[in-house]
């Protein structure tokens, strides 16, 4: 029998975007979900930094055309001093199509801004799990 304790079943997700209604809806859409807490929204990349490093999320959902810092630069970041946290690009199409896009070395995955809802809880639940699956090695 699998049991879980509450504390550690709780999905930790840390929101990146530097328009501040994309940040306050998608807050909203994760802590309407069970086990999904929202630790921290930031509107920049430097924000995103020093977030992770004081509440450690799980999953970051990153924008990744943002002034100060964007998430290309902040995720490189994070990933040298945090590599199990996963990290979901979440941006514009043209950002889906650009050569950068493609590469992705410090993003665990894609997803546009157009993307549904559902589907977007489910892709960061599912890299919740990979971060929990990796954690136990």
């Amino acid at each position: 029998m699998l049991m879980l304790s509450c504390e550690s079943s709780a999905l930790r997700v840390l929101v990146v975007d530097d328009h501040e209604l994309t940040r306050l809806t998608l807050k909203l859409a994760f802590s309407c979900q069970e086990n999904i807490q929202v630790v921290g929204l930031a509107s920049n990349g430097q924000e995103a930094i020093e977030m992770v490093k004081r509440y450690l999320p799980d999953v970051i959902v990153l924008d990744l055309q943002m002034p100060i810092m964007d998430g290309w630069s902040a995720s490189s970041q994070i990933k040298a001093f945090s590599p199990h946290t996963q990290i979901l690009a979440y941006s514009s199409v043209e950002d889906a199509n650009s050569p950068r896009a493609r590469g992705m070395a410090n993003f665990d995955d894609f997803c546009k801004k157009d993307v549904s809802t559902t589907e977007l809880i489910a892709l960061v639940r599912q890299l919740g799990n990979r971060r929990g699956d990796s954690e136990i090695v």
